[in-house]
């Protein structure tokens, strides 16, 4: 286990990615016509790199949750094998899938969320909430699998003053539920839109939706105001007055209307590359979020990478700030009974790579 200080230092970390420039995760889900569904997602945080790294874990694998007063918190062993992508280290895995094709991400939660007390005298059965999606990978193969092992644990912070987070969790099937601690007690949502960004409350957000009623796609008709004719400047214009900001409820509501409006794709490979374009619309520059005369970070993005999971053929893909290039780990080529756990960086390199063209 980990000294108390190595414990403290990892908190002071949370705490410092609670800040607002961390704030930011954007999920959509589509269903392919061969019956496939995707789930992709984006992770911000503008405040540094997250050195973030794919982990490949086997089954038979033992981790060791922390704990709030440096202790230990639950061991948990990996029934099944599984895929994740960590940030800031290699335990805090927040988008990952498993062998069975359980898909499991958070996404930030601040002002909202509310765990309930860490209580020492349960400690073997208390996981810290950034890892919870790998002891869920771990253990679960559906969303009903899913409650009951919640329903098991205490979910506490490592430092009460860093934000919490919430959780969304889908199955093969499509079948997507979300998961909020709010005043120490567990709220799941049955997910049937299939999208999640980050505060206020999932049911606010979706209550919000309906404050753009009027949205469709397609191009306004020509009115008339008195004797002057109006015109659509181009198309698109009957998506007019969509939020264009990247607060989680704007992001949530463009979300919402740029997944329902996009034309189903035949395969699983292509509704990827579908989730992928969509997202790009939710990249956000480093520097919005920063203070005029502060200096923003050195990084090429606030969004530190979007990833894409096909749980049917079981492969997860990613792209990141430092090479906009499509990866993708294939779930079935490993042998979860034999791999060694690995945690190895998202990107060789962090200096962006461009294909030169001869001309001749």
């Amino acid at each position: 286990m980990k000294t108390k200080a190595f414990i403290l230092s990892v908190a002071a970390a949370l705490v410092a990615l609670s800040h607002p420039t961390a704030e930011a995760c954007t999920g959509i889900t589509l269903k392919a016509k061969d019956g496939a569904h995707i789930v992709a997602r984006t992770i911000e945080w503008g405040g540094s790199d997250l050195n973030s790294q794919y982990v490949v874990v086997p089954r038979g694998y033992t981790q060791q949750s922390y704990a709030p007063d440096g202790g230990k918190g639950m061991t948990f062993t990996a029934q099944y094998g599984y895929v994740g992508l960590a940030v800031e280290q290699q335990e805090f895995v927040a988008e990952g899938i498993n062998e069975q094709g359980l898909s499991a991400g958070l996404f930030y939660f601040p002002g909202y969320g509310k765990y309930e007390d860490f209580d020492p005298a349960q400690r073997e059965a208390s996981i810290a909430d950034l890892q919870l999606v790998p002891w869920i990978l771990g253990t679960c193969r559906t969303v009903d699998e899913v409650k009951a092992a919640i329903a098991q644990v205490h979910v506490v912070a490592i430092d009460p003053r860093a934000s919490t987070v919430h959780w969304r969790f889908t199955e093969p099937s499509g079948r997507q539920i979300v998961l909020e601690i709010i005043g120490g007690k567990t709220v799941f949502y049955e997910n049937t839109l299939g999208v999640l960004t980050n505060s206020p409350d999932f049911r606010w957000q979706l209550t919000n939706l309906n404050n753009y009623v009027n949205l469709y796609p397609g191009t306004a008709p020509v009115q008339e105001l008195g004797a002057v004719t109006l015109a659509s400047f181009g198309a698109g214009s009957g998506f007019l007055g969509i939020p264009g900001d990247v607060t989680p409820p704007s992001r949530f509501v463009r979300a919402a209307f740029y997944q329902a409006t996009t034309p189903q794709a035949a395969t699983a490979a292509q509704t990827v590359a579908q989730c992928f374009h969509i997202l790009n619309n939710f990249d956000i520059p480093v520097g919005i979020e920063t203070k005029r005369g502060e200096t923003a970070a050195d990084i090429p993005s606030a969004t530190q990478w979007t990833s894409a999971t096909d749980m049917a053929n079981r492969m997860i893909y990613y792209r990141t700030m430092h090479d906009s290039s499509i990866r993708c780990i294939d779930l079935k080529a490993i042998d979860f009974a034999r791999v060694k756990y690995r945690a190895v960086p998202l990107d060789a390199s962090k200096e962006t790579p461009y294909t030169m063209i001869k001309i001749k």
